[in-house]
């Protein structure tokens, strides 16, 4: 099977030793299409884009309260993909979204649309695997990949399944509990990481728990990228885009830093 073009852009960023670094931003929230261009500007290498949900489960705080402000501001997914079409970054995007936004639109015809918006990968965190089929067939049929997550308490045996099914990347959960910024970076998020790794060629990026410049540095020791979301989120709302591009270039820096020491 042909490798999609986020699978393709991240393998080729990662043989060329380079970290990969994917910031993470609400859809709808004031400023949010700027943020995206930003972080594009700043040396992110792929932009994940949050579908507001009123029931976020994996959110913490940050997140959540992003997805209220995005929500009463009167953001739909449609509202979210039709001002995609509009972002013109040379890297790819992902939409992160809910299994109930998903089956609201009908799989088909919102694999369809992100197709439509520029969109080419799709993280839906409460989708199990076994409960993944048709919407990855939907999704593959339209050319949309679908990133499976891989939680620190996967036995080793589910491990090569997800991998198998993953599409883009594997997102490696860094810790058991919802989204947010922490004082440290989790143990088990490099031990997952390190597991998944072990398994599977396509690149493996740790999110859940990685909260600045620093664990993201740590975090790539094992992986070959990070997700920045409630730290990203958290600049955008409290200072504007230009300080979601600041952060990026921030973390750029350091992530590059770490490459050259590596070789």
């Amino acid at each position: 099977m042909a490798l999609g073009a986020l699978e393709t852009h991240l393998r080729s960023r990662r043989d060329a030793g380079r970290k990969i670094l994917v910031p993470y931003i609400t859809g709808g929230l004031t400023g949010w299409v700027e943020a995206i261009r930003a972080a594009a500007a700043n040396g992110a290498d792929a932009v994940e884009i949050g579908i507001p949900f009123s029931d976020p489960v994996m959110d913490g705080p940050i997140i959540q309260r992003a997805s209220e402000e995005a929500l009463r501001l009167g953001t739909t997914p449609i509202s979210i993909l039709h001002e995609l079409r509009t972002v013109d970054v040379q890297i790819p995007l992902a939409v992160m979204c809910y299994y109930n936004t998903i089956h609201h639109a009908g799989e088909t015809r919102f694999a369809h649309a992100l197709t439509d918006s520029g969109v080419c990968g799709a993280i839906v965190p409460d989708l199990p695997l076994e409960e993944s089929g048709s919407w990855c067939e939907a999704a593959d049929a339209a050319g949309i990949e679908t990133v499976m997550l891989a939680a620190p308490t996967a036995p080793d045996e589910r491990l090569p399944r997800i991998a198998a099914r993953s599409r883009g990347f594997v997102y490696a959960v860094g810790l058991l509990g919802v989204t947010g910024e922490r004082d440290e970076l989790a143990s088990t998020a490099l031990e997952l990481a390190r597991r998944v790794k072990a398994i599977t060629d396509i690149p493996v990026l740790i999110g859940v728990g990685v909260s600045n410049a620093a664990q993201a540095v740590e975090a790539v020791t094992v992986a070959d990228g990070v997700i920045q979301g409630a730290s990203v989120v958290r600049r955008l709302m409290e200072f504007g885009p230009d300080a979601v591009g600041e952060y990026v270039a921030e973390v750029r820096a350091a992530l590059d830093g770490a490459a050259q020491v590596a070789h």
